[in-house]
């Protein structure tokens, strides 16, 4: 989970041109731990407000399992919208 994670939110943040730091994944993985996709108000909002983008990546911890469920929403050109659903689908799979 974690290094598809990871993975995942570096090179979405590199799409929308922003520096994803050592920071960024403490703060995301302290907030994954909290939360539950099961309840409305479970999931986790990261912000990644970059240079040509800005997306909110939802996050929520499966309940009793160690996958995460991701979406990612905002305004987004086409060509980003590709790669954020090529990135989700690839990583799902990982």
């Amino acid at each position: 989970m974690e290094r598809n994670l990871r993975s995942f939110l570096e090179l979405l943040s590199h799409y929308v041109g922003y520096d994803f730091e050592a920071t960024d994944w403490e703060t995301v993985t302290r907030a994954i731990v909290k939360t539950d996709e099961e309840q409305p108000g479970g999931w986790y909002l990261y912000p990644l407000i970059g240079d040509t983008h800005g997306v909110e990546v939802r996050l929520a911890r499966s309940v009793g399992g160690e996958e995460v469920s991701v979406t990612v929403n905002g305004p987004m050109t086409t060509e980003l919208e590709v790669r954020a659903d090529t990135l989700l689908s690839a990583f799902a799979t990982c």
